[in-house]
């Protein structure tokens, strides 16, 4: 599924550029702001034209693709470079995320992620389809909070000083929130076009929301 090979390709990507810390205006940003939105408005498209078994089953399988990338990073900094390497400093800093960095961003992930499909999925029912740019809007807002919560909890908490750490977590999620408001017209055209073409549009009635019930496709 391509939706899928995006979503897994902005996590990777994401997490290597996430340590640059770039300007917009007056805000500081990391440079992860820059993709990392995108694999929620794949998720948001994900869990709206094939439902939230889906959206799980794309998500675990992003987390495994994300953790194989991390491991073979490691690796990567662990075997001795050639004589004939001589950015190996460079290379380790790009590539070298702590542990504290690395798990903080795993939870994260998975945090927000599920509670972006989740919304999605329930307020697709209430709705009874109609309204996806609010649902869409929504369930990023929450997502991406709730993201933006747990990574900067876990990566920076007893480091940078609570207020600095809740301006971090308000600022990035209000970017990423307006990053899926600027694109929503070119997505509301997407999820149109791909219900069209596969004839899908799953009404996620009657299933567990368990995010460790892979299986249940």
């Amino acid at each position: 599924m391509a939706a899928g090979l995006l979503f897994t390709v902005c996590l990777i990507v994401a997490n290597i550029i996430e340590q640059k810390l770039i300007r917009i205006g007056p805000i500081e940003a990391t440079a992860g702001l820059l993709i990392f939105p995108v694999s929620y408005i794949v998720n948001d498209l994900i869990a709206e034209v094939w439902g939230y078994r889906k959206a799980r089953l794309i998500i675990w399988y992003g987390f495994a693709m994300n953790f194989l990338a991390v491991i073979i990073f490691r690796l990567s900094i662990w075997v001795p470079g050639s004589e004939n390497f001589t950015h190996g400093d460079a290379f380790d800093l790009v590539l070298g995320n702590t542990l504290r960095i690395t798990l903080a961003s795993f939870a994260a992930f998975l945090v927000g992620s599920f509670l972006n499909a989740y919304v999605m999925s329930k307020m697709k029912i209430l709705q009874r389809g109609r309204g996806f740019s609010i649902r869409a809007v929504v369930s990023t807002l929450i997502g991406e909070g709730a993201d933006s919560i747990v990574f900067f909890t876990l990566a920076f908490y007893a480091i940078i000083p609570t207020k600095d750490m809740l301006v971090l977590v308000a600022t990035q999620t209000a970017m990423k929130t307006a990053y899926e408001i600027i694109i929503l017209p070119l997505t509301n055209v997407i999820v149109k076009r791909v219900k069209k073409i596969e004839g899908v549009d799953v009404y996620d009635e009657d299933i567990s929301y368990n995010p460790l019930k892979i299986k249940d496709l």
